[in-house]
């Protein structure tokens, strides 16, 4: 017997959202968030890359997260809906899988402790070591080289480039 797509056939139900839905409604909702903060940003002065106003970052953020939603949403209308068996969420019994929000949560944690307290460099290793152990496929020495790729980026940007008043190194509050 033949099952129409779209139905689970134990139950004849709809399946859950597949990965192409989460994808288009995502990039959309990123469009919209980011339309929305460009719209905030430019009833205040926006000046230029020279003489930024306050309205300049909330414009350009807002550009770039619309500009990534559309390119989400866009590549998403490529991909044909996943059944429900490719796609695999969380455990097999159904429970979501929290690994990666917990990683995250620590690992803002980690930086603001290590921000306080440690400085720059040791803040900046912290956050992605710990948020890359979020993602089940990474291994400690992905995490580890990432971290000290990333640290190395965020020397060169935040503390050469833009001078930013946070020391590399420091013990102690």
């Amino acid at each position: 017997m033949q099952h129409q797509l779209g139905e689970d056939p134990a139950s004849h139900a709809p399946r859950p959202a597949s990965r192409f839905k989460k994808d288009y409604y995502g990039g959309a909702l990123l469009i919209v968030i980011g339309l929305a903060a460009v719209y905030a940003g430019i009833g205040y002065r926006v000046g230029e890359l020279a003489h930024m106003g306050p309205g300049f970052f909330p414009v350009a953020l807002g550009a770039l997260l619309a500009l990534t939603g559309l390119l989400i949403a866009v590549s998403a209308r490529g991909e044909k809906p996943a059944s429900e068996e490719a796609v695999s969420h969380g455990h097999p019994g159904g429970m979501p899988d929290i690994r990666g929000g917990v990683c995250i949560i620590l690992g803002i944690l980690a930086f603001l402790l290590f921000g306080e307290y440690g400085g720059l460099l040791p803040a900046t290793f912290a956050i992605v070591f710990i948020s890359a152990l979020g993602d089940r496929d990474n291994t400690l020495t992905e995490a580890v080289l990432l971290s000290l790729a990333m640290s190395f980026i965020a020397v060169v940007v935040f503390w050469w480039a833009l001078k930013l008043q946070l020391p590399l190194f420091q013990w102690g509050g």
